[in-house]
């Protein structure tokens, strides 16, 4: 049985020489996204909410592409009407991240269909709402959670 929806999230935003990692998220919601994942009970009871929200960070970013976070900086937070494929999934309360990663980009066969480090014109051309390709024969665009954040964020300002 799948668990319920804990309607909190974390996402990661991780540069490297000038581009954004994104993932192809390979189970619904589809589409290109940031490193992301709910929050669950990532710590132990009672830790502070910031500590179970930086645990979940430091825990998907790894799940999700093999990278480990050696720093976290908050740079958003807020509420998002966005559904998930988890009961009662309708909305969560997000914190995103920027954080500087190291190891080796492994992203998960579970999770991803791939993944793409995206440069400052391609995010451009995603935003417009275009696919690109990020792989042989499969195009993507970006989940809708991420166009809200990434137009919130006014993310193109953000690149290096």
């Amino acid at each position: 049985m799948t668990q319920p929806c804990d309607h909190t999230s974390v996402g990661i935003l991780v540069f490297q020489e000038g581009k954004l990692l994104l993932i192809d998220r390979k189970r619904p919601p589809l589409g290109l996204a940031a490193p992301a994942g709910h929050v669950d009970k990532h710590g132990t009871p009672g830790d502070p909410e910031e500590t179970q929200f930086e645990n979940a960070t430091r825990a998907e970013l790894e799940e999700e592409t093999g990278l480990k976070a050696v720093s976290l900086k908050l740079i958003s937070e807020g509420r998002k009407e966005n559904p998930c494929r988890r009961p009662e999934g309708s909305w969560h309360y997000w914190r995103i991240y920027l954080a500087e990663a190291e190891g080796n980009l492994k992203p998960s066969t579970e999770e991803t269909r791939g993944h793409l480090w995206c440069s400052k014109e391609e995010m451009e051309i995603l935003l417009k709402g275009d696919h690109i390709l990020i792989a042989p024969v499969r195009r993507g665009g970006l989940e809708p959670i991420w166009r809200a954040w990434f137009t919130e964020l006014d993310i193109l300002r953000r690149f290096p």
